[in-house]
């Protein structure tokens, strides 16, 4: 990859990418038909994209073994085990052109590893063994009827879930599940989660992300965290406007919250910083909100949450495994930046 080309990292120009996964360091897209690049950016395999055109985004198991392909904002998805198709999901057609795909696939503190979707109703969570098929845990859909999910994120080492999505007003918000409760007692899924839109966020949340197994970091954007009646936000319990939070599960209890200069729309975890992916990359250290780094020759979409008409997709990204570097699909090409 041409070093000249991104400050602080690599760029190879290779044409479009449709999503990204790490395998050791070379870099896999299933969507576009798994091709293949090594470190150094040479392109090993050039394929077909094999699976239908409709699909453009996917996810992949810790483990590596299984990937979901997808249509963000469509209703179809296809699991795969390797590259051997295994079934075809679907999900609530429900607005489904207005809100990313509720997808995601985790691994349970006991290594089973398991998927995530909605494939019976938009606001209705389904925690499967991805290996079998069998139904782990389910919720009615009927008590948060208004809840859309997006975005599932089992936590490392399988304790929590987070459902980055929304609901009708239209508002972001991120509940958190505890994922041996509700394995225990699937109403769980209907509840309002460890991390409720009130009174722990005041403002729409645009983003989430798992830093490790107990703390998770939220974005909020341009909506919401207005005063109260005495003109006084609650600064003890709200996370505000354009604010970064890290919240501590097994604590309940806000670690940090920190002022943003202005929305910063997807962010990925990387140790005690957060990626944000608004507009070009920037990294802000979690502890004092400062910014570390940023890459504004990397252009990127500003895609804030994940419903509404943001403009552009969602960002493709892959954060490798040790946690050091994040790949990037950017204009005609893909960037790997270091990030620790």
């Amino acid at each position: 990859m041409d070093d000249s080309v991104a400050v602080r990292g690599t760029r190879v120009h290779t044409g479009e990418v449709r999503s990204l996964v790490w395998n050791g360091d070379d870099l896999l897209d299933p969507v576009g038909g798994w091709r293949r690049w090594s470190p150094d950016g040479t392109e090993h395999r050039r394929a077909r994209r094999p699976y239908g055109r409709s699909y453009d985004r996917a996810v992949t198991s810790p483990s590596g073994r299984w990937t979901v392909v997808y249509a963000e904002r469509g209703t179809k998805g296809l699991l795969l085990d390797g590259r051997r198709p295994v079934r075809e999901l679907r999900r609530d057609d429900y607005r489904a052109s207005q809100f990313d795909y509720p997808v995601g696939l985790g691994m349970l503190a006991d290594g089973r590893e398991v998927l995530v979707h909605c494939p019976e109703r938009f606001s209705r969570l389904r925690i499967e063994d991805v290996a079998t098929g069998e139904c782990l845990a389910t919720g009615s859909g009927e008590p948060m009827s208004s809840l859309f999910h997006s975005r599932p994120a089992v936590s490392p080492g399988g304790r929590w879930m987070l459902s980055a999505g929304w609901v009708w007003t239209p508002a972001g918000v991120c509940p958190v599940y505890d994922l041996n409760r509700a394995l225990a007692d699937s109403s769980v899924l209907d509840g309002r989660g460890l991390v409720p839109h009130w009174p722990l966020t005041d403002a729409e949340v645009d983003s989430a992300c798992w830093l490790d197994g107990d703390r998770v970091a939220l974005v909020t954007g341009d909506f919401g965290g207005e005063p109260d009646e005495d003109d006084e936000e609650d600064d003890d319990i709200d996370l505000g406007r354009h604010q970064l939070g890290v919240r501590s599960l097994s604590s309940a209890t806000w670690l940090y919250r920190h002022d943003l200069p202005g929305p910063v729309g997807t962010i990925l975890g990387c140790g005690d910083a957060v990626l944000a992916l608004y507009g070009h990359p920037r990294l802000f250290d979690i502890r004092t909100g400062g910014l570390v780094a940023e890459w504004p020759e990397l252009a990127m979409s500003r895609r804030q949450g994940a419903y509404g008409g943001d403009p552009g997709d969602s960002p493709v990204t892959a954060v490798h495994p040790d946690g050091t570097r994040v790949a990037l699909a950017v204009e005609d090409g893909i960037a790997v930046i270091r990030v620790r």
